[in-house]
Order: structure tokens, then C-alpha cells, then sequence
């Protein structure tokens, strides 16, 4: 009789801020059912891995999953699978810390399980082959990559029933492919198709492994999987019961079984790469993402994909850090106090675990991309991120700035070629970025952990075709269930109507010549409203200052267009931060270069991230006004020489102050992005225009604007 081996494996995990109820609501629909099920089948052999974000809610939440998932491995059945820690993208953080998530996590198994955990989830397998070294120094034995990795070496699908050994610099790891076949027939096509293609398989030797690894989630909590896969079809019971009926020739093993057991099929490195559908998603731009997707859909149609299916491959992950500047701001940002900790330790500072472990929770992956899933447009898995960096810079100005000095930097943070000027006190911290607009690209309040420019820009999404044309119903059968990929839903109706994109990247203290007649509408809806050309004009900089108080001046030589006429302008911009102060203050000087006068409207625009659009607590205020709709989603126009905010959960007031009267605009900033549950609606901050009307000649207009911060 011919035989196959099967590693069947399951992937939980729950991301930094991700909401308690979501938490619960995976618990109950996926992972305490499917180990129901499992438990009266637990003669068959499976691998788990959770995050160590999960295990610890889980810990604190429901202790008793804990004492079973103990037994289950105490009697050799379950296999549990290391990573790092907080599911990191293991590619792009220090190696330092690669190593230190990693050996975080084994160290936590070992004390709850007493398993020694050899194996490792790679996070959205996303490999590259430097990983190699690292990871073998962590003592990782194996890691689980999607079977396209292997593809794209050019192996075949016979040539990856089994794993292989990889070398980088002498070090090696053991590399197991997941089977393609399997993660679209588990749980999605009825029980038969997958027992078919392990048939299929199988030889008389009975040496062969097939691996299926993927989300734990598949199992009740992505769209209709929960009645799917135990209520309705009871699809995870059929499959135990399929498995124990021809348990005869289908052998259940756990990962580290087979690395015992069986020797690699060969030595491999792979390219740099993830899985499918990500790959598509990181290509840069919604034009190269809906090219990618015709090209693919063409050679579907033309009967020339099947097979040639691995010369066909999107976007390198990386790249999500070019699409999205703001991924790229929070990834900077981490290395930055990542460099900065390790730095201090070698001067012999005493850096505490605590400490590290902030840093290591701000590289939790979920927000730094974008898919099927909400990822990087969901503020409230971005807040933790920033919450934690902002938290661990605290302990470490606590270490190398006891005295609190404002300090000043010149340097290309983000990596772009162009330099960034950064201010510090022990209150605030401000990043400016003088290549596009001199604007401020993010602002720290540290008393409250909050970075208040944590908002994304309203951007063209690929996807976005969807919303104007219905897709196509899918077919998945009598017992099937359709795949989150194909599944397209809208939380609300008419999202198309909100589609409105920046033409550049958001910000604060960003210069606008605004067009005569312009409103609040208008510039929430992106039309063309601008006269000027400062929003994205290169600044020069020159920085001044002591200990106690740092000046940074920025100027630019630019244009205002109206009347059909080109007017030659330009603007001086102060920025002043001093030392023990929650506030900054900002100095304009604006001027004509000719001697001609024009009356203009000039606005100087900021944003807020306050997490929330519509809440009771989160709200707007002028003095001595009432507003009648005052909620931080509210759109207006109010005359006053200020505008407050106030998030009373956040415990944050924020307050900017002019110098004179002007018409203040307000509106919020909503993406529409694609989500688990379908399309939404996303609140990502709000928006506010000091606009004033002034007569703009050739001696400066000068406006002052305090900018300042308290607890609630």
C-alpha cells in the first residue's frame, strides 16, 4: 500500500492593539472549537504555533487553554512551533533582536509547556536569505516557507514533498515547504479533495512529507468558516475522522518527527520572497497592482497560467515601505531607539528588559503593510506601535538625558536621500522634513505616548476598482466555502462617494495659497484648491540653539498663480522648541520678491490622530463658541485665533494658537480600505486650515502660532 506523511500545522496569532473583543471573538469561533475537535481525535499528530502576544492573552484571559494545550503536548501529540516573539517581519529588524524574539518565545514555551520549541513560524513567510545566520544562532532547526519559495528556485511540485537544508555563511536551517494544494482545499473544498490529493501523492516507500501550515483563523473566524468548519458542514470533524480512517496510510508526524526521521532532499536557497497574494499586494502603485492583476487574469483566460504560474510574481515586501511613507516613518522609528538601546548598552549603560521589550512589541508586524486585512490602515494597531517606541525613548532619556536638553539632529532618517531635521526635549519630539514642504512628518507628546501625526495619508488603492464595478459571484460548491481572497462585502453603502485622494503626503504646519472661493468641501473632497506651490517645494534649513532651547528656520523661494499671473514668493518658517515645555511655537515671515501687492488666502495646515472620529469624548472646542456639531469626524468653518482638541480617553489636549483671527476649517481624514469584513470606512485623524486673508507684499506678513499640548 502506498503511504504519504502529513504535517498538519495551524498559525494563531492577534496583533498589538488589536481590540479585547476581537481577541474573544477568535477564542470562541476558532481557537478553543478546533481544539474541542481536536481533542477526540488526539491521536493524530499536529504542530501549533501561537504568538507570544496570543499566549499571553490567552494566559490572562483563559488560563484553562493553557492546562489543556499542556496535556496535549505532554503526550507527544501537539508540536509547538517558536518565532518571534511578537511577530515581527524578521528580514527587516536588527539582528540582535531576530535573535532576542525568538529565544523570548522558547524560553516562554519552556516555562508554560515544557516543550523545547526547535521550529519556527516565519511571519507572513516572508524570507530572505540572510535570515539564515541569525536564526541558526537562535537555534531555530527549521522554518516553514510557502512552497512558491521553493518554485521560484525552479524545483518541481514532486521535488518538494520533503524538506531541504539551507547554508548561509556556514550556518545552516532546515527548510519545510507548505503545500499550495492543501492551503486552498483546507478547510475551503469539501473533506474528499484534500484525501484525494494525498493519494495522489503517496509511495510505496511511504518517505514523502506534505505539509499544510496556515492562519489558525481559517477555522471560524474568517467570513462564514465558523458554521463551515463545525457547526453546519462540521468540516475539522470530518477531516479528523478522514484522517483516522486511513490512518493506514496517511501518517500524521509533527515537524521536528520528520527532521529526525527522514534526511533533507537537498541543500536550497531561495529567493527573496512571501507568499502570492502578498507579493501582489506590495507592488507600489494601483496602476502596477491592476496591471499585475490583468496580466494574470490574461493568462488565465489564454489557458497559460497553469504551469507557468511561478514565472508570474508580484511585488517585493519591502516595497510597502515605499508605498506607504508612513510604514516607512514607524520602521525608521524602531530601528532609530533599536540603535539607540544597543548603542547605550555597549557604553555600559544598564538597559532594562523592559525596555527591550517595547521595542520588540513596536515590531509586531501587522501595521507596517496592507492586504486583504486592514494592516497599516487601522489607526488602532498603528497607536501601539508608536505608543511602545515613544514608551522605551522615555526609559532611554531617562539613561542618556537625565537634565532633559532639547537636542537637534541633521540626518536622513527615513533613508530617502534627503536630510531630516529632528528636535527632542524631554516633553516633545518633532521630525521635519525640509525636502517636502519643511512640514512636520511626526510629532511626539511623550507624557501621553502619542504620536499625534499617526495618520495616513488618503491614497489609490488597486482595489479600489471593485467599489465601481460589482465583482462576479464565486462558485464554491455544496460543502465549500469561499477564501477571504474571494470574498468582496461593503460595511456601508455608497463608499465609492468617499473616495478622495491627497496629492501629497499628510502633515503638519504645511504652507497653502488657497484659490478665492474655496471651502471646507472642497478641500475635504481633494479638488483643486491651491494657488501655491510650497506644499511639496524643498526648504533649505539652518539650525541655531543651547541646551535649553533649539531654532530651526526653514526657507523657500516659491510661486503664487492667480489672475493669470505668476507672483515669485517666499517664506521664512521658525520653529522653536524649548526645554521642559509640552509646546512649540512656529514664526512666519511671508513675502512677494517683487513690488507688486495681492490679496491672498494663506493657510497653514495641521493634523491630529486621535483615534477616534465619533466618539462623545473625543471633540472639538473654540473659546466662547459652541459648536453644534463638535465631534472630531465634524466638517466646518469657525472664526476664532484658536481651535482645541480634546481625546478625554487618550487624556490629550491639544491647543493651537494664532496670533490673529482666522476662518479655521475642520474636516476628518477617511481612507477606505479593505478589511476581513469587506470595504470600510476608516477615521484616521483630523484636519485643520488656519486660513488668513492678507495683503502679500514685499515686506513679510509675520503670523505666530504656538502649538501646545496638556493632560487631561
Amino acid at each position: 500500500m502506498k503511504k504519504i506523511n502529513l504535517i498538519f500545522g495551524t498559525h494563531n496569532h492577534q496583533p498589538i492593539g488589536n481590540f479585547d473583543s476581537v481577541f474573544e471573538d477568535a477564542y470562541q469561533r476558532a481557537y478553543k472549537p478546533f481544539l474541542d475537535v481536536y481533542e477526540r481525535f488526539a491521536h493524530i499528530k499536529i504542530s501549533k504555533h501561537y504568538t507570544g502576544i496570543l499566549y499571553e492573552w490567552l494566559l490572562e484571559h483563559h488560563q484553562d487553554i493553557f492546562d489543556r494545550l499542556k496535556t496535549l503536548v505532554s503526550k507527544g501529540n501537539v508540536e509547538l512551533i517558536g518565532g518571534g516573539f511578537y511577530e515581527p517581519i524578521l528580514a527587516v529588524i536588527p539582528d540582535e533582536d531576530k535573535i532576542g524574539q525568538v529565544e523570548k518565545l522558547a524560553k516562554f514555551i519552556k516555562k508554560h509547556f515544557g516543550f523545547k520549541a526547535t521550529g519556527l513560524w516565519l511571519a507572513e513567510r516572508i524570507w530572505e536569505q540572510h535570515l539564515t545566520k541569525p536564526l541558526a544562532q537562535a537555534g531555530v532547526d527549521y522554518v516553514i516557507l510557502d512552497d512558491t519559495h521553493f518554485k521560484f528556485a525552479g524545483l518541481s511540485e514532486e521535488e518538494l514533498l520533503g524538506y531541504y537544508i539551507t547554508e548561509e555563511q556556514g550556518y545552516t536551517t532546515n527548510l519545510f515547504p507548505i503545500s499550495k494544494a492543501l492551503r486552498y482545499t483546507i478547510p475551503f473544498q469539501p473533506v474528499e479533495k484534500t484525501i484525494e490529493y494525498l493519494r495522489s501523492v503517496a509511495t510505496d516507500d511511504g518517505k514523502r512529507v506534505v505539509v499544510f501550515a496556515d492562519d489558525g483563523e481559517k477555522f471560524g473566524v474568517w467570513p462564514n468558516t465558523y458554521d463551515h468548519v463545525y457547526t453546519k458542514n462540521r468540516w475539522l470533524e470530518k477531516f479528523f475522522q478522514a484522517l483516522t480512517d486511513n490512518r493506514d496510510w496517511i501518517r500524521t508526524m509533527t515537524f521536528q518527527e520528520a527532521v529526525a526521521e527522514l534526511k533533507p532532499i537537498g541543500r536550497i536557497y531561495l529567493a527573496n520572497a512571501s507568499y502570492a497574494e502578498m507579493m501582489h499586494w506590495s507592488l507600489p502603485t494601483a496602476k502596477s497592482y491592476r496591471a499585475y492583476e490583468k496580466f494574470e487574469h490574461d493568462l488565465k483566460d489564454e489557458g497559460m497560467l497553469d504551469g507557468n504560474d511561478v514565472f508570474v510574481r508580484g511585488g517585493f515586501w519591502r516595497n510597502f515601505m515605499v508605498k506607504y511613507p508612513e510604514s516607512n516613518q514607524m520602521h525608521k522609528r524602531m530601528l532609530e531607539v533599536s540603535e539607540r538601546a544597543r548603542e547605550l548598552a555597549e557604553q555600559g549603560k544598564k538597559i532594562s528588559a523592559k525596555t527591550l521589550d517595547k521595542i520588540w512589541a513596536a515590531q509586531c508586524n501587522c501595521p507596517y503593510w496592507h492586504g486583504v486585512f486592514g494592516g497599516t490602515y487601522l489607526p488602532n494597531l498603528r497607536h501601539p506601535i508608536y505608543q511602545n517606541l515613544i514608551d522605551a525613548e522615555t526609559d532611554l532619556d531617562k539613561v542618556d538625558n537625565a537634565d532633559g536638553a532639547v537636542t537637534a539632529s541633521v540626518t536622513d532618517f527615513d533613508k530617502d536621500g534627503q536630510e531630516e531635521v529632528i528636535l527632542k526635549s524631554n516633553e516633545l519630539a518633532l521630525y521635519i522634513k525640509p525636502s517636502e514642504g519643511g512640514k512636520l512628518i511626526e510629532l511626539d507628546y511623550k507624557p501621553a505616548h502619542k504620536n499625534i501625526l499617526d495618520v495616513l495619508t488618503r491614497r489609490e488603492e488597486g482595489y479600489h476598482q471593485q467599489l465601481k464595478s460589482p465583482p462576479k459571484p464565486t462558485n464554491t460548491g455544496a460543502e465549500g466555502v469561499a477564501s477571504i481572497h474571494d470574498v468582496v462585502k461593503m460595511k456601508e453603502a455608497n463608499l465609492a462617494s468617499h473616495l478622495n485622494y491627497d496629492g501629497y503626503r499628510r502633515g503638519s504646519f504645511i504652507e497653502r495659497f488657497l484659490i478665492d472661493g474655496v471651502t471646507v468641501q472642497d478641500v475635504y473632497q481633494s479638488k483643486p484648491c491651491d494657488a501655491g506651490d510650497f506644499i511639496i517645494s524643498p526648504y533649505t534649513h539652518k539650525l541655531s540653539g543651547t541646551k535649553a532651547k533649539q531654532v530651526l528656520t526653514l526657507d523657500c523661494d516659491g510661486h503664487v498663480y492667480t489672475n493669470g499671473k505668476t507672483y515669485a514668493a517666499h517664506i521664512t518658517k521658525t520653529i522653536t522648541l524649548q526645554k521642559n515645555k509640552s509646546e512649540f511655537t512656529v514664526n512666519y515671515a511671508v513675502n512677494l520678491l517683487s513690488d507688486d501687492a495681492l490679496r491672498v488666502r494663506f493657510a497653514v495646515e495641521n493634523c491630529y490622530g486621535l483615534l477616534a472620529g465619533d466618539a462623545h469624548d473625543r471633540y472639538y472646542y473654540f473659546d466662547n463658541q459652541l459648536l453644534e456639531h463638535n465631534r472630531l469626524r465634524s466638517i466646518g468653518e469657525t472664526r476664532a485665533a484658536m481651535i482645541g482638541l480634546k481625546d478625554e480617553w487618550l487624556k490629550i489636549h491639544a491647543r493651537l494658537e494664532a496670533s490673529e483671527e482666522a476662518t479655521v476649517m475642520r474636516y476628518p481624514i477617511e481612507t477606505i480600505s479593505l478589511s476581513e469584513d469587506g470595504f470600510e470606512r476608516v477615521y484616521q485623524g483630523s484636519c485643520v486650515l488656519m486660513c488668513f486673508d492678507i495683503e502679500l507684499t514685499k515686506k513679510p506678513y509675520a503670523l505666530t502660532l504656538v502649538q501646545k499640548f496638556s493632560r487631561l
